[in-house]
């Protein structure tokens, strides 16, 4: 019985991987700026794009821009630390000096 059943089955053909069309930065950019003024699906229309694109570029480009403002804040943090190791290695240097006068003076 069960190799009537399998007989019985036939498995349709697959159909042809459809390929997966790229879009340039400068394409995507001006998509995101088209979906700002008249709507992800507005923009999706006009330009024969999928909502989901355009929904997965904005994601993606603020991830970007809030990395992006978050390295700058660290880069921000790591001068004001320089600057206050600098000066704090001045001061050991100036209270070392003023040390080793009054140790002299001392003697």
């Amino acid at each position: 019985m069960a190799s009537k059943k399998t007989a019985a089955r036939k498995t349709s053909p697959k159909p042809p991987a459809r390929a997966r069309k790229s879009y340039s930065p400068a394409f995507r950019d001006e998509a995101l700026k088209l979906a700002e003024l008249r709507g992800v699906s507005g923009a999706a229309r006009e330009l024969d794009v999928d909502k989901a694109l355009i929904y997965n570029w904005r994601r993606v480009h603020r991830v970007d821009r809030a990395q992006s403002e978050t390295e700058r804040s660290q880069a921000a943090e790591i001068a004001r630390l320089k600057r206050e190791l600098a000066e704090r290695e001045e001061e050991l240097e100036i209270l070392g000096k003023a040390q080793a006068y009054f140790a002299r003076k001392l003697k």
